[in-house]
């Protein structure tokens, strides 16, 4: 008997008995909607992950102080002062891996302009601040190096401090004031919005890093220093080559612990990726167990049809029909129901896909794998547990079979 005959066969069988398919079919749908929904959650998870953090520099290398060894005694890394203007210069001097450069430090504190007033936190920086953090100036301009040199009392200031501090006016021009300091306002920054950590980017000033240090903060140290690797491909060497500069700096020798402390986006990107990996994972390794469900509710309904038709099959062997073609009929029924369960799931899961992102609001991505991967799981399926029965019935003897009432 050939293949088509034997689907035709199949079919038919599954249309006598819609009902119990469908409820055979409904773990089988269950299984498949949920892990394709699960799986474009966590792809979208990962995706939003990766744009939120590249939002705050995609190639953004920072260096950082970091916690060493005092008198025998581990030093607090935020106490730490052991980044100086110095290092800055001799990065910006001797690192070719990397793009763009900036000094960066900061304090919070309460700005003041005309009768409204906002806490907020002031950044020095140098002019490529911006470029480092891929950000643009909206309306007026970015202070320069002339401005730098000078200890210039200007300011650059996101959309947030704009609102509170300059409702419904230009700002550009006006003057702010910041720990009694008073910086005249000229750009004001394009809207960035909050980034992965819930921080609002826009609540932000931005003077240089001379007058900040010198007026505000009355430090020489610095807080961090920020650059921009030549590509997201050569962030690891452009890590390499600041460890290497750093250590020569502050005759870090062999064995001793670092100072400081370089980290890049693409190693923020990874982490966040591999924690939402290890939760889709999960999501999904729960979600798979409907489709077990579904495949023991298979194989109960094939063992049962083979009962059922326990003289069909005699009949059939005593007409010529071999043990593989009882076989094949009963294997390619099983097959037939859960790629049929598997196909009703994939819609379900897609149409769940599409309500999840436009009720609650969640980013969601549909990869064409994870309906590759729904289907390949639904045939071996299939298969799997449907063997047994098929199996069965392939091993009945015909003689009994047709005694059978």
């Amino acid at each position: 008997m050939n293949f088509t005959n034997l689907l035709k066969i199949a079919w038919k069988a599954i249309l006598l008995n819609k009902m119990r398919a469908v409820l055979t079919m409904l773990g089988i749908i269950i299984g498949v909607a949920s892990v394709i929904a699960m799986l474009a959650i966590g792809e979208g998870s990962k995706e939003s992950i990766k744009k939120n953090i590249s939002s705050m520099g995609a190639n953004l290398i920072t260096i950082r102080p970091g916690a060493g060894m005092m008198g025998g005694v581990r030093s607090d890394p935020t106490s730490m002062q052991t980044l100086t203007l110095d290092d800055y210069k001799a990065l910006k001097s001797q690192a070719h891996q990397i793009k763009d450069i900036s000094p960066l430090v900061n304090g919070s504190g309460q700005s003041i302009a005309g009768s409204n007033n906002w806490p907020t936190t002031i950044y020095g920086a140098s002019p490529e601040y911006l470029s480092i953090r891929d950000w643009g100036v909206e309306f007026g301009a970015m202070f320069t190096e002339d401005d730098i040199e000078s200890f210039g009392k200007v300011a650059v200031i996101g959309k947030t401090v704009q609102e509170n501090l300059f409702p419904n006016e230009d700002p550009i021009g006006k003057m702010i004031r910041f720990k009694n300091i008073p910086f005249k306002v000229i750009g004001v920054l394009k809207e960035k919005g909050e980034n992965t950590f819930g921080q609002d980017q826009d609540d932000i000033i931005i003077a240089p890093y001379t007058a900040v240090q010198k007026r505000i903060l009355a430090q020489n140290y610095l807080q961090s220093i920020v650059t921009s690797s030549l590509s997201e491909e050569k962030s690891e060497e452009a890590v390499e080559e600041i460890t290497t500069i750093m250590q020569k700096q502050h005759n870090i020798k062999d064995g001793e612990d670092d100072n400081f402390n370089v980290s890049s986006q693409q190693e923020l990107i990874s982490t966040f990726s591999s924690t939402s990996e290890m939760l889709t994972v999960l999501l999904v390794a729960i979600a798979s167990i409907s489709l077990v469900v579904g495949g023991i509710g298979i194989m109960n309904i094939m063992y049962v049809s083979v009962k059922e038709r326990t003289r069909e099959i005699g009949l059939r062997m005593a007409i010529g029909a071999k043990d593989s073609d009882i076989l094949f009929q009963f294997l390619i029924e099983s097959v037939l129901i859960s790629i049929t369960g598997g196909i009703l799931g994939v819609i379900i899961g897609l149409l769940a896909t599409l309500g999840i992102s436009q009720f609650a609001g969640w980013p969601v991505t549909v990869t064409m794998s994870s309906i590759v991967i729904s289907f390949t799981v639904c045939t071996i399926t299939g298969v799997f547990f449907g063997w047994y029965p098929a199996r069965k019935a392939a091993q009945s003897d015909p003689i009994n079979a047709l005694r059978y009432e």
